[in-house]
């Protein structure tokens, strides 16, 4: 019987822009959970990261027993939707979209990452973040030795170097971890992570007292009270 896991997750337009272009799905029956950050002028942001992850899930619900692969699968598919819809429609040109994924297969999960979405684990006061952002500042600035505040700085540090839409081949970044009882997982955008430092985050998955509603309830609001740049994405799993 495969294990059940909590989850709950939260998303918000933060304080400064109108529209959410983040996209939460969960899917208890593929075990599936996704995060998406969409961008693009108009409504073009929140069409890639709906699109995305809905595409994820149609290419999920039709395999046997999932795996990695067919996640990486299924990220590679959604890159075309998207490219193939902005194609079609000019007020589209131009989308894409992070997406971060998590599958739950009983014994293993199953993680893929394109764009600086994040999939962090906590467990036993450890606090670590499981995937690599593709970005700039990560796969530029820091091998070309630019120290982290100049980089906190610079002029580069929002660029991603791959995105859904936009990646032509996709680079996805794909890992497997066993299931840990007992450790908790955390998906999110960076409106949370590029907000609040991983301390404060640390802190509030290891507060025993407060449920995954009031876990995800404290860091979008801490994410607001950093001034909410961005939208605000918290996707929180218990296993």
């Amino acid at each position: 019987m495969m294990p059940i896991m909590q989850s709950y997750g939260l998303s918000d337009p933060g304080r400064v822009r109108k529209n959410n272009e983040d996209f939460l799905l969960v899917d208890r029956r593929q075990n599936l959970y996704i995060v998406a950050d969409g961008m693009g002028g108009a409504q073009a942001g929140e069409t890639a990261s709906r699109l995305a992850a809905e595409t994820v899930l149609e290419v999920m619900e039709k395999r046997t027993q999932p795996r990695l692969r067919d996640l990486e699968e299924a990220f590679v598919e959604a890159n075309e939707r998207v490219k193939k819809t902005a194609a079609s429609d000019m007020t589209l040109e131009g989308m894409g979209t992070t997406l971060v994924g998590l599958l739950h297969d009983g014994d293993s999960m199953h993680l893929a990452s394109v764009g600086d979405s994040r999939i962090y684990s906590f467990h036993n006061g450890e606090f670590e973040s499981l995937m690599e952002d593709q970005t700039w500042v990560n796969e530029v600035g820091r091998r070309l030795g630019i120290d982290e505040e100049t980089l906190k700085r610079h002029p580069m540090r929002h660029v991603l170097t791959m995105a859904i839409g936009v990646g032509n081949p996709l680079r996805v970044n794909t890992r497997t971890i066993p299931r840990v009882p007992g450790m908790q997982l955390l998906l999110c955008s960076d409106g949370l992570h590029g907000v609040v430092g991983a301390d404060a985050i640390s802190n509030v998955l290891s507060d025993s007292k407060q449920d995954l509603q009031s876990k995800a309830q404290t860091l979008v609001e801490a994410a607001r009270n950093a001034g909410g740049p961005d939208n605000i994405t918290v996707l929180i799993l218990q296993v």
